[in-house]
């Protein structure tokens, strides 16, 4: 099976060097609402809402890389503090988060999506949220795995920047330096943390997805989305 996945990560990376040649990219991967508790004591952030397309992968790593997205969400989103912007690079990818009062949204774009445009998209998606539920959130305790039509609306509308930049005319004005900068995922994590044994220890991923993390790793093969 993991020899499987590497075969399939093989190719997915002649996937990306073609579409360098020209062919239209996925700006968005995911967009991720969660619940962050406003005290850290180790619980991980639950998920509100889950809108991800990943057609643009090979068919047998879809369920892997929907489960990677999940846990670097989840990941991500822990470790930012209220009302702070985070933006982590990994490869071809950036991981942007913001999280109000409590209330995390999380992007997974590529790397030419500007990041004022991703901010403004996940600024409304935040407002778009707490319209709609208000504060009914801070009372919910379990993943929703329900879908909520307008963050799906929201991942297919926003893959052109253009689209997410008509909405600084109507946000407040978005200051860049105060979004903080991550090289890479570890950079994210706490003193002492290690990202194998998140890995190892997260409900998010199956057996099959924890090993092929470890044989990419192994044979120096990048996980497309860790």
């Amino acid at each position: 099976m993991a020899t499987e996945y590497l075969q399939v990560k093989q190719k997915r990376g002649n996937f990306l060097r073609s579409q360098g040649r020209g062919e239209k990219r996925m700006k968005i991967t995911a967009l991720l609402v969660l619940k962050c508790h406003p005290i850290p004591d180790g619980s991980d952030p639950v998920i509100l809402a889950n809108a991800t397309d990943v057609t643009h992968f090979g068919y047998f790593q879809r369920v892997t890389v929907r489960q990677f997205i999940v846990f670097v969400g989840r990941t991500v989103a822990k470790r930012t503090p209220p009302d702070q912007r985070h933006s982590v690079q990994h490869e071809e990818y950036k991981v942007h988060s913001y999280n109000r009062n409590g209330l995390c949204v999380v992007g997974f774009m590529d790397d030419h999506y500007p990041v004022r445009s991703a901010f403004s998209v996940l600024n409304q998606v935040i407002d778009e949220y707490q319209k709609k539920h208000g504060n009914s959130w801070h009372n919910i305790q379990a993943d929703i795995t329900d879908q909520w039509p307008y963050l799906n609306d929201a991942l297919t509308r926003f893959q052109d920047p253009a689209q997410a930049d008509k909405l600084l005319k109507i946000q407040r004005e978005l200051d860049e330096t105060k979004i903080i900068l991550h090289k890479t995922i570890d950079s994210v994590l706490e003193r002492g943390e290690k990202l194998d044994s998140l890995v190892e220890k997260s409900s998010d991923l199956s057996a099959a997805s924890q090993m092929f993390y470890k044989q990419a790793k192994k044979s120096n093969q990048c996980c497309t989305i860790l």
